[in-house]
């Protein structure tokens, strides 16, 4: 059997590297082949988002159902108009309070989109990132990128260049390493093809700062609808290979006496993540704390959840987060992450 190659990392941290980076992405992406790159919310592999065969093989390495749409990234306002075949003043609203950033816009679709893109419907998402690194190589490329979690399907996304190594790095040619993720989980999509917008992915631009500019929001949770609209709507995502569950507690023997209901073995193989309440007793086999700050909890709580995976855990427990708007998203993934 031929030997399986390991992806090449090339590094960003300086101008001639970044440069380097850019062009050899773009290269790539041009001959219709796949490409992990970085971004402010998590690490994404691209494909040339108009190539239906190229954006087929992001399906086919992620082991992706194809009924599961993707986000069109693009590098300005002008390629998100291209990509969709109505523009609101609405859209323009929004672009323009939160563009480049972590939200997604759901338009009706360009005929330019191809179909595997959509999942075959009528609408697609597009959002204009900030990190530096995609918004240059689209502009290299001159092409949107269609660009979900860089990570086999339904498994934790990556927030680093490692995290992507590991799940993908004998699948794919290139990976590029910009840093960290600064925001850490997923963009907020806002569906604009409704009379009044609705959230259909809560992310970290939060629903009180689209009311400021949308005006209303509808309430309550979409309702299922075949063909999805939205990628992150999956009852199962997000998920450690570590069994997860999600708790309160205010003591640690209150902790410990909860555990003994659902692991009654040992506190071995049990991985805590705390952020108020934290266990102190070097009973458990890995105690993380993250700030009891939403933003900081975000950009965090994967690469928690990566380390605790690593570590061999087999269970993890995270401590549960309060039930206030800013803390709405973090809820959505841990609680698609136990599902």
């Amino acid at each position: 059997m031929k030997d399986r190659i390991t992806a090449r990392v090339l590094q960003t941290h300086s101008p001639a590297l970044f440069q380097e980076a850019v062009e050899e992405a773009a290269r790539i992406l041009r001959a219709g082949d796949l490409v992990a790159v970085p971004t402010e919310t998590v690490y994404g592999l691209a494909a040339n988002a108009l190539d239906p065969s190229a954006v087929s093989r992001i399906f086919t390495v992620k082991g992706r159902p194809a009924h599961n749409p993707l986000i069109v990234h693009v590098s300005d306002v002008q390629m998100a108009r291209r990509c969709v075949s109505s523009w609101p003043a609405l859209a323009d609203r929004l672009a323009a309070a939160f563009w480049p950033g972590p939200l997604t816009l759901v338009l009706p679709r360009s005929p330019l989109i191809p179909d595997v893109v959509t999942a075959g419907g009528s609408t697609v998402g597009v959002r204009l990132p900030s990190h530096p690194f995609i918004r240059t190589l689209i502009q290299a490329c001159g092409f949107p990128l269609a660009a979900p979690s860089a990570n086999r399907s339904n498994e934790l996304s990556p927030t680093n260049a490692i995290h992507v190594e590991r799940s993908l790095g004998l699948a794919i040619p290139l990976i590029v390493d910009g840093g960290q993720s600064q925001v850490g989980i997923e963009s907020t999509v806002l569906d604009l093809t409704l009379e009044t917008p609705r959230v259909l992915r809560p992310g970290m631009i939060h629903e009180e700062s689209l009311v400021a500019v949308v005006g209303n929001l509808a309430s309550g949770a979409a309702d299922p609808e075949s063909p999805l609209k939205s990628p992150g709507l999956l009852l199962k995502h997000y998920a450690p290979k570590a069994r997860l569950m999600v708790c309160r507690w205010s003591s640690e023997a209150e902790l410990e006496a909860l555990l003994l209901k659902i692991w009654p073995t040992s506190p071995r193989g049990v991985s805590i993540i705390a952020h108020s309440q934290v266990p102190l007793s070097g009973r458990f086999d890995q105690v993380a704390v993250i700030p009891n700050d939403p933003d900081a909890f975000a950009r965090a709580i994967y690469s928690e959840l990566h380390r605790c995976d690593d570590a061999g855990a087999e269970l993890i427990v995270v401590e549960d987060v309060p039930q206030t708007p800013p803390w709405r998203a973090i809820r959505d993934r841990l609680a698609r992450a136990s599902g």
